[in-house]
């Protein structure tokens, strides 16, 4: 039976998601069998379903650094009766989807590109008639993920076809196309082509896969010639067989081209076609202005073990790369500021060596003070540079990084990044490190753009020191500050940003803009900045280019790529400057963003893209939706049971959300540990749920349940040692089980062992020592006495939390917490106590009214026109200290209470289709 116990206010944050599954092994194999069946029955490939995939094809096009690319997917539904076909695809995050369409019995279902919240209302209305629904989701670092699915009739065939436009970035000297494949099934036609059109020349280009073995390297065909590339991947059906009886396929990674351009030395290349135009500044040969760089270092409480771990071992390699005419400092706080040093050190030798001792000995320890830790780096760059402690042709900058909230000194986010822009004035650059999912990314965001600089996710990975250094990499050798780019103001208007605090060495600054006037005898452009010795000018001549003439024959969008550039790179600075700026500053960003972006059919995150396919008598109708994420409302840590903090998610439409605007941005959590089990964390509605199950100790309950990659998790629960006479039994989760059916791989953990199966071999790992286990399907590692982090490959990570009780405490006993992170890597079927919340629910609470507690008021909930009584207030947060929790304490009611919510449990198990996907099965 599921209870509601409390609609929580949560005010935590964590950077796991717990939730929690039990169950004996031989259940587990029981489950995993299963759900293979199923599997069966609904792969698009399987021989029962006799729905085939005939064809995957990828097809991009870059003109000048701007690509192009297609992706279609033809299936056929060979059935005598309807079937459900997928399709999914992942794009790389900066780029703007720019069509989606179906072609079903030769008719055609294009998608149209709407206001939002026009496009809201459509999916709600589709909601309401049981119409489905695609939804864009984040999938790893650099990519997000589209995927529908749609029931087409018997023997019919359906094309899907997703289109999307990016400006490639230069990093590190080097532009990158990245396409990703996973088709997970063999496909009789698939083939990548690439085209690449440089007027400037093509300096290297390199293909590889990620996937590509010896034997399929041959069929990467790569054809350079001065301004053009081609390059085609073209695998046959046996080609792509793991074995010659194999059904598997070697497809299933990442399709990379890297390349970069010739230059010439002056004002860079301007290219002119149909009257707009784009600018690409990049000299070679400059030599580096020395930096004054201060690293601010989080060292709180939720920075302790492997993040503070490896946050050393990232600076130490930094140190090492630091220029002999660089200055630096270092900056450590938690609610307390600690300096090194009271100033700046030059990188010599000695100094990197002190400064190396210092980092090895930095741990974690208390809150998150971030307003006094970045002042105070202001400050000691400011003095020293008032007393000319610092060369006088330098570049100054704050590298911050946290992986938290302010909890201590200054917590309001709109005054913290006030008074940085104030302290700050222009002077110099920050730049934000976010580690993990605990924190506001978008406080960190504005907070780097309003003072010239940028933000960066750090993922909680084992590569994370690489993924520090490689930030500072980036932008740790400056060869040009303050660089302004002239252009004739009687020629060219609707200029993107023209002025750049920093040029870095390897990157490349890009301008476009739109001619007023077709007379260009006059186009004289200018650049000036300031280099390491001397203020610098460029000046030259800007040229029409016939594109045309220079690639005939090639139709493509060499018409319009510059004014499509353009309107890219306008919307993209518009969305960045809508988060900053005065209010009517923001207002003006925003309404000509999304003017821009309905008049060039982007999908941005102001913007959906709607495709429907009407009613027919096979079937009916859907309603696809394509959305655009912003790095705030990406997919991190979800499905936790403890954590109503640490999650982003993709733009989930539930009907009747609200879109107010706030400053913190709340990311969905469902979670399992302790009693109330489960809390749900809803971003849409800034709310949370928290419900339990009451039933006996040693009932087996399915948390977690995907068919596609056959994923079980179950969890068994246990009572207390003792229950005092007419008290409730308590219970948690003391034994948890995981299966991954396509991986071979089961897990059974209790609160005394840890036990694996793979490939036929079974381990035993002990909550008495730190060790790690790591196979080419998952990654196992077990933190002392604390936590279990189970990760499996191209798919979900699992984090286990051991809570340890007094060994003669006459009530208590050891229990698990269990959280879910990365659970948009789950297909769309995933159910199951946890799983079903992973796509979102929707509730309104009204009618707030003083309960038996005074600060723990009740309301009422309304559930799909069903109303139930719930109770506001605080729960733990069990991340850092598993014994004791985090801000406040646990709900108490009223047995009353526990009977009025056993009562609207029964109504809320129904209204959610619960039964239908819990699979709560007694031991």
């Amino acid at each position: 039976m599921l209870g509601v116990r409390t609609v929580l206010l949560c005010v935590c944050i964590a950077t796991v998601t717990h939730g929690a599954l039990v169950i004996s092994r031989d259940a587990l194999s029981q489950d995993a069998q299963s759900e293979t069946r199923q599997l069966k029955k609904r792969s698009p490939v399987s021989e029962e379903g006799k729905v085939e995939v005939r064809s995957v094809k990828v097809n991009s096009k870059v003109a000048s650094r701007f690509a192009h690319t297609v992706m279609t997917s033809v299936a056929i539904n060979r059935a005598n009766t309807s079937k459900e076909v997928f399709f999914g695809v992942e794009l790389p995050k900066t780029a703007f989807i720019t069509n989606f369409s179906m072609e079903i019995d030769g008719k055609l279902y294009v998608g149209e590109v709407k206001e939002k919240q026009k496009a809201k209302k459509e999916y709600q209305a589709a909601v309401s008639r049981g119409e489905t629904a695609g939804l864009v989701k984040a999938s790893g670092r650099k990519m997000e993920k589209f995927s529908v699915s749609v029931n087409i009739a018997a023997q019919s065939e359906v094309t899907f076809t997703l289109t999307h436009e990016e400006l490639l970035k230069r990093i590190g000297g080097k532009y990158e196309l990245m396409t990703r494949v996973k088709p997970q099934q063999l496909i009789q036609n698939f083939e990548i082509v690439v085209d690449i059109f440089e007027h400037q020349g093509i300096a290297f280009l390199d293909a590889y896969g990620t996937f590509i073995s010896n034997e399929l390297l041959p069929l990467v065909e790569k054809t350079v010639t001065d301004t053009k590339a081609h390059i085609s991947f073209s695998p046959t059906l046996e080609q792509q067989r793991v074995c010659p009886d194999c059904d598997g396929t070697l497809i299933d990674g990442d399709f990379i081209i890297k390349y970069d351009v010739k230059r010439e030395k002056g004002i860079g290349d301007i290219q002119i076609v149909n009257g707009y135009f784009v600018h690409f500044f990049a000299p070679g040969d400059l030599p580096h202005v020395p930096k004054n760089v201060v690293f601010v270092i989080d060292v709180s409480g939720s920075m302790h073990g492997t993040k503070i771990q490896q946050t050393r071992e990232a600076l130490l390699t930094i140190l090492d790369d630091l220029g002999e005419e660089d200055h630096f400092g270092i900056i450590l706080f938690d609610h307390e500021i600690i300096k090194m040093k009271p100033s700046l050190s030059k990188a010599t030798k000695e100094n990197v060596e002190d400064a190396k001792i210092y980092v090895r000995n930095i741990n974690s320890r208390g809150s998150t003070n971030i307003n006094d830790a970045v002042i105070e780096a202001v400050k000691m760059l400011q003095e020293d540079k008032a007393r000319e402690r610092l060369p006088a042709r330098s570049v100054s900058m704050v590298i911050l990084l946290t992986d938290g909230q302010p909890n201590s000194g200054e917590s309001s986010l709109d005054k913290i990044q006030e008074n940085v822009r104030n302290a700050m004035n222009k002077s110099m650059t920050l730049f934000c490190l976010g580690f993990g999912f605990h924190l506001d990314y978008n406080f960190l965001d504005v907070m780097a753009k309003e003072n010239n600089g940028l933000a960066r996710r750090i993922y909680a990975d084992s590569d994370a020191s690489l993924q520090l250094h490689g930030f500072y990499s980036e932008v740790a050798s400056t060869l040009l500050s303050e660089v302004n780019m002239h252009y004739p103001e009687n020629v060219v208007d609707s200029l993107t940003d023209h002025h750049f605090k920093q040029l870095f060495n390897g990157s490349e600054i890009v301008v476009a803009g739109r001619l007023s006037d077709n007379d260009l005898s006059n186009f004289l452009v200018e650049v000036s900045a300031q280099g390491l010795e001397e203020d610098l000018s460029y000046k030259g001549q800007a040229n029409t280019l016939d594109w045309n003439v220079m690639f005939p024959n090639e139709k493509y969008i060499f018409g319009d790529f510059t004014e499509r550039l353009w309107a890219y790179l306008t919307i993209q600075q518009l969305l960045n400057k809508k988060e900053s700026g005065t209010a009517d500053e923001k207002a003006n960003a925003t309404t000509r963003a999304l003017e821009m972006s309905l008049q060039y059919s982007f999908v941005t995150p102001l913007t959906s893209m709607v495709a429907t396919k009407p009613q027919s008598d096979e079937g009916p109708a859907d309603t696809l939706i394509a959305d655009k994420l912003t790095e705030g409302e990406r997919q991190s840590p979800a499905g936790s049971a403890h954590q109503p903090r640490y999650t982003s998610t993709s733009y989930l439409h539930q009907p009747g959300t609200s879109s107010k605007s706030t400053s913190y941005h709340h990311y969905p959590v469902t979670s399992v540990d302790g009693d109330p089990h489960f809390i749900i964390n809803v971003p849409e509605q800034n709310d949370s749920l928290c419900f339990n199950i009451d039933d006996a100790p040693g009932t087996i309950f399915n948390l977690v349940r995907d068919p596609l990659p056959g994923i079980v998790v179950n969890g068994q629960t246990i009572g207390d040692k003792k229950v005092d006479p007419g008290s409730k039994i308590n219970t948690y989760f003391g034994r948890l089980g995981i299966v991954h059916q396509k991986l071979g791989l089961q897990l059974e953990v209790t609160t005394q062992s840890i036990t694996v199966l793979q490939g036929g071999t079974q381990t035993s790992l002990s909550w008495t020592k730190t060790a790690s286990l790591k196979w080419p399907s998952a990654d196992l590692q077990v933190t002392k006495d604390r936590s279990l982090t189970v990760t499996l490959k191209d798919s979900v990570k699992f984090v286990i939390v051991l809570h340890k009780v007094w060994e003669k405490h006459p009530y208590h006993r050891d229990y698990l917490g269990f959280y879910t992170l990365d659970s948009h890597l789950l297909s769309p079927k995933v159910h199951g106590l946890l799983g079903q919340f992973y796509n979102g629910v929707h509730f309104e609470v009204g009618e707030l009214h003083n309960g038996d507690v005074s600060d723990k008021p009740d309301a009422t909930m309304i559930v799909k026109g069903s109303e139930l009584s719930v109770t506001r207030g605080w729960q733990r947060d069990f991340l850092w200290d598993v014994k004791n929790g985090e801000r406040g304490a646990m709900l108490v009611h009223s047995q009353q209470r526990h009977r009025t919510h056993r009562r609207q449990s029964q109504r809320l198990h129904s209204l959610w289709n619960i039964q239908n996907h819990l699979s709560c099965t007694k031991s």
